[in-house]
């Protein structure tokens, strides 16, 4: 199918460090994509600059739900506008493609028209890669323990907030996000995959996102990063016991 133009959103909480670098590289990723594209920031319980720098540059919604699946389902449910040709009436989503980032991650150029070529080639969904642009909140072992655990080839079964796709009328179809404060990509994902819509597990253009020790969501990226932290250096302690045996015996 070929779309007619694409919607992004992003949640955001107090985002005000990182927020502008997003929308840079959206934009840039906008002016390499040949249909109109529109892109709404969702306003969660912001008590920073957040708005400040997304206003000017993108809708803006808002809810105070302090909740990414909630936030993430405000904003595609806020497209289902009236159009201006027929008041009151909801504009076709039959060809829309939807696509959601966090307000912490960069997208590459290619972003959109690559998501847009596996939907021409039947794709329901697109679930995308991340990568991260910066280690120094972590020790070596946790960056090296993510790693080893991150299979980013062909086959992967990776599921980020910061890297999905879906057409519009399978994201009706399913009902949207569910309102859950973490994992809400990974349920849409799995409800899609039930209801027997095409999922591609697409591994060009992977997103930047940021590897922050604040979580913005409990369980989040962060929260997971923080496990990984503590499952490396109590291994670490493990072997420097066990090392310490062998040589006293």
């Amino acid at each position: 199918m070929e779309y007619t133009g694409v919607d992004v959103v992003i949640p955001a909480h107090d985002e005000q460090d990182l927020l502008a670098g997003c929308l840079d590289a959206l934009e840039d990723c906008i002016a390499a994509t040949p249909v109109p594209v529109t892109v709404t920031v969702v306003l969660d319980s912001c008590r920073d600059a957040t708005e400040e720098i997304a206003r000017g540059r993108a809708r803006i919604v808002r809810t105070s739900a302090r909740n990414v699946g909630i936030a993430r389902a405000r904003g595609f449910d806020s497209l289902r506008r009236p159009s201006s040709s027929s008041p009151g009436s909801v504009p076709s989503p039959s060809r829309r493609w939807y696509a959601t980032t966090d307000a912490d991650s960069r997208v590459p150029r290619t972003w959109l028209t690559d998501q847009l070529a596996v939907a021409r080639s039947g794709a329901d969904v697109v679930a995308g890669l991340i990568a991260v642009d910066d280690w120094s909140d972590w020790t070596p072992a946790t960056r090296l323990s993510y790693l080893e655990g991150y299979h980013p080839g062909p086959g992967h079964r990776h599921i980020h907030g910061a890297n999905i796709g879906i057409s519009a009328r399978a994201y009706r179809q399913l009902g949207g996000f569910d309102p859950l404060p973490v994992h809400e990509d990974v349920q849409l994902v799995r409800r899609a995959r039930a209801a027997g819509l095409t999922v591609a597990w697409s591994t060009a253009a992977p997103v930047m996102t940021s590897a922050r020790r604040t979580a913005r969501a409990p369980g989040g990226f962060a929260g997971h990063l923080a496990a990984t932290e503590c499952a490396a250096t109590e291994r670490a302690a493990n072997e420097r016991t066990a090392s310490a045996g062998t040589t006293a015996s």
